[in-house]
């Protein structure tokens, strides 16, 4: 198996991801069954006789609220007392609980879990208020019209009656058929209970008190531990192994040869660890990755950026961008770099599995269940059915665990010692080496402003590592070649006539893939310090010039007046302090972002962060605050120093030792405002990533005579 390209049957992630639209559906009740168990007015819920509800969550939870905002959605327009609900892991089954915006698969990332589920959800939720109160109507015999339910009851005003979704429960039995519904019958934003209110995460218990379970905390009678010897450069495998020492250490119950290592498995992790390190592996040394050396292909990426000949792909095009430029009064031209970063989670990669004859159960901490089924089901010979997977909290996911080679390396692992438990665990430095980075990228943009300082043209061109290349080369062919997570929301709100994207692809035999933001992170970079540096050149105010950008965009114009409001933006400063702002409308969600820097001894301090938000409907307007603030804090990160390099294909940090992650003593304030609308809700848990880099180079550059920085991480001293 090659690590760079995981040999997925179209069958098995189609029966794994479940390729079809979200089903809305009862389970199978008949009236004995309602009388002596919960009911299930709608596949998300069940009620029970005391009046409880359990509402399923479909989506993974990493820490970004998925399995309080979820449920509150259906618990709103079904009209249940949130103080009676239960909230329970969804079941791996994508034709009841897949997620519309990746075909139906239950998949968790790219924002798209609150935007793929809340119109579905809210649909769901109105149909299963409408089951409970025709069953009211039925058992009063009297109009649906007369009634309505609140607080898990149903109320019928005229009599004065009312009886709990738990006492319709003991005796109701499914309708034939659901009630039809359509978004125009949801209750506007003005009507929510639940949406929209600061409510006490359901994993937070757990989580304080330590009794959580994530992946690495599976814990099953007679488990084994397995420490996996991973190849030191992608798509190299083991050509001879002397074991002889590891065997001989007490404990040791197998070493296994798989693909990728080799593992050892033992009674502790402990043991397998020590025992692991005694191995002596002869390793292949042909795969293209030992020829990559970041550094080198860096420039590489920065001469065909800035070579115009060398078309690439149109990404995004309106306008003539090229007759707008040759035809402005003056232009601006840049050239930036980004380096690959690594998504260090806080849970190193770990799965546990068990394989019982011809199936397999795994529990692992995945934002991906396709991938895992069709990864286990194409790598171990396992047929998708036969394939069950239990998905445990994750300590931190930023894109790392969307693909799923950890789980089929502990398969493998689990069916060499059938009938027995077996949890596989990277170390930090393990995770180092099985890294599959963010992109390595140079961009050239160019823009062209007419007489009155407006930006007329822009010409943005990316040279980045693939992604959906390698990983789903099907949807990328059927999308004309545009490898969308590498080049997303490169376009945007603002007004210009001419508007060019081109997409350069580069296949250097390293794997990379998503990391929080992905593409956003990098191409807003670009973007907005060169819109900053157009309106320094053109005497116009930053924020000003932005508004005007967005002249078709009033909600991405209220997000800058606020931002500006909040952080003092026409005020003073004190001496040796500069403010920089950026703009983003990644994710349907509108971000301001202004940047509080002061320098000391050259070295960029950053003392305050505000960000104005408008997302639409607010599902939970704290939990908003908390990403916004995670994912800036991250992108601050990745500005002042997180850097993945290679050489000889081999990654050169492996540790907090040599990857400079932010300190807390770097830690700035971080202010939010939340600004509900009702609009739909588009994506948060990156959202405070994109604007924070150029934010902070635009401040840096008021600071130090107006010179620009165009690489990220940046240096050590920009002064």
């Amino acid at each position: 198996m090659n690590t760079n390209t995981l040999p997925i049957s179209r069958r098995s992630f189609i029966v794994g991801s479940g390729a079809g639209a979200l089903g809305i559906s009862f389970g199978a009740i008949d009236f004995a069954h309602a009388q002596t168990g919960p009911f299930t007015p709608i596949a998300w819920v069940s009620i029970a006789a005391d009046n409880t509800a359990t509402i399923y969550s479909a989506g993974s939870e990493m820490g970004q609220g998925t399995m309080t905002s979820l449920p509150a959605v259906v618990a709103d327009h079904m009209e249940l007392d949130w103080s009676k609900v239960r909230v329970q892991h969804a079941p791996p089954d994508p034709k009841r609980f897949g997620n519309p915006r990746f075909g139906g698969g239950l998949t968790t990332g790219a924002s798209r879990t609150v935007t793929g589920y809340y119109e579905p959800l809210s649909l769901a939720g109105l149909q299963g208020k409408l089951v409970m109160l025709g069953a009211a109507a039925a058992q009063w015999n009297v109009p649906v019209s007369e009634l309505r339910a609140e607080n898990s009851l149903v109320i019928h005003a005229a009599s004065n009656r009312r009886v709990s979704y738990g006492e319709l429960a003991r005796t109701a039995a499914a309708p034939a058929e659901l009630p039809k519904v359509d978004k125009t019958m949801l209750k506007p934003m003005a009507q929510f209970k639940l949406i929209g209110k600061d409510l006490t995460r359901v994993d937070l218990a757990g989580k304080t008190s330590g009794t959580a379970v994530y992946g690495i905390d599976v814990r099953l009678p007679g488990m084994l531990y397995a420490s996996l010897l991973s190849a030191p450069v992608q798509g190299e495998k083991a050509e001879k192994v002397d074991d002889a020492a590891t065997k001989a250490v007490p404990g040791v119950k197998a070493v296994v040869i798989i693909p990728t290592g080799v593992a050892v498995v033992a009674d502790s992790f402990h043991t397998a660890r020590k025992a692991r390190d005694l191995l002596k592996v002869q390793w292949s040394s042909t795969a293209r990755g030992r020829q990559y050396d970041s550094d080198a292909a860096l420039k590489d990426y920065v001469a065909r950026a800035e070579n115009l000949a060398d078309a690439g792909v149109t990404f995004h095009a309106h306008g003539d961008a090229a007759k707008e430029i040759a035809g402005g009064a003056r232009t601006f031209k840049a050239t930036y770099t980004t380096e690959h970063v690594s998504q260090f989670t806080m849970e190193p990669m770990n799965t546990t599995a068990r394989v019982d004859g011809d199936k397999i159960e795994l529990w692992t901490p995945s934002q991906t269940v396709g991938f895992v089924v069709g990864g286990v089901a194409a790598a171990g010979g396992f047929k998708p059915e036969n394939i069950k997977v239990n998905i445990q909290l994750l300590g931190g996911g930023y894109g790392r665990r969307v693909e799923a080679e950890y789980a089929v390396d502990a398969a493998l692992i689990a069916k060499a010692v059938p009938g027995v438990a077996v949890q596989m665990i990277h170390t930090r430095e393990d995770d180092f080496v099985r890294a599959k980075p963010r992109p390595a990228t140079a961009q050239h943009l160019v823009a062209a402003v007419n007489a009155q300082g407006k930006i007329v043209g822009l010409q943005h061109r990316v040279v980045a590592e693939q992604i959906y290349a390698r990983l789903l080369p099907g949807a990328f062919k059927a999308s004309g070649n545009k490898d969308s997570p590498v080049m997303e929301f490169a376009d945007g709100v603002y007004d210009i006539a001419g508007h060019h994207v081109q997409q350069l692809i580069e296949d250097r035999g390293i794997a990379c893939s998503f990391w929080r933001g992905v593409g956003a992170g990098y191409v807003k970079f670009g973007i907005e310090t060169l819109v900053d540096e157009v309106a320094v050149g053109t005497s116009q105010d930053p924020l000003q010039m932005r508004i005007e950008l967005c002249n078709k965009s009033p909600r991405a114009q209220a997000v800058l007046r606020e931002v500006a409001t909040m952080s003092g933006w026409n005020g003073q400063r004190p001496a040796g302090r500069a403010l920089g702002l950026a703009f983003s409308d990644a994710w349907g969600t509108f971000c301001a972002m202004v940047v509080d820097v002061s320098l000391n001894a050259g070295r960029p301090v950053v003392h305050n962060i505000w960000a104005a938000v408008d997302c639409g409907h607010a599902l939970s307007p704290k939990n908003i605050q908390t990403q916004i603030e995670g994912s800036a804090i991250f992108g601050l990160s990745a500005a002042l120093g997180e850097k993945l390099s290679y050489k000889a294909g081999e990654p050169q940090q492996k540790n907090l030792g040599a990857y400079n992650l932010l300190r807390a003593n770097q830690t700035p304030v971080v202010t939010v405002k939340v600004m509900p609308t009702d609009n739909p809700p588009g994506g948060i848990g990156e959202v405070g990533l994109p604007p924070l880099a150029p934010a902070l180079a635009n401040a840096i550059a008021r600071l130090n005579g107006g010179k620009r920085l165009r690489n990220l991480p940046f240096p050590d001293k920009v002064a």
